[in-house]
């Protein structure tokens, strides 16, 4: 239980200091403010199978429930915000800031989470 509430601490703490970063686009503060208080939801959603961390960098369903849909909707949208002024600001595309956030997310996802690899093929850390 401890390693679960460390490894989701790890997460929202790489989260913001990603979104730390791109304090100069209007709505930063909102978004780091609305993804925190997801946190616990799709932690537990993970924790469930319910959802996994595609290969893009975004919340993706893994089975036939679509319970929490509203979430990762919500969840997936800010993500792309953010990465949308990332790749602003580094002159790349927000898919590919997206791919990396991925592999970052991979990394520090606690076992048993659901991830996606490059190919697509779906995993059980």
């Amino acid at each position: 239980m401890l390693k679960k509430i460390t490894s989701g601490l790890a997460f929202t703490m790489s989260l913001l200091l990603l979104l730390g970063s791109v304090q100069a686009f209007a709505g930063a503060a909102e978004i780091k403010a609305r993804m925190k208080a997801r946190l616990p939801v799709i932690q537990d959603m993970k924790a469930r199978g319910i959802i996994g961390e595609n290969n893009q960098g975004l919340l993706a369903f893994r089975g036939g429930s679509k319970e929490g849909g509203d979430v990762v909707a919500a969840e997936n949208a800010d993500r792309m915000a953010v990465y949308t002024a990332i790749a602003k600001q580094q002159k790349v595309s927000a898919a590919l800031v997206g791919q990396r956030r991925a592999l970052q997310i991979a990394q520090s996802a606690p076992a048993g989470v659901w991830l996606q690899d490059a190919k697509g093929n779906w995993y059980k850390k």
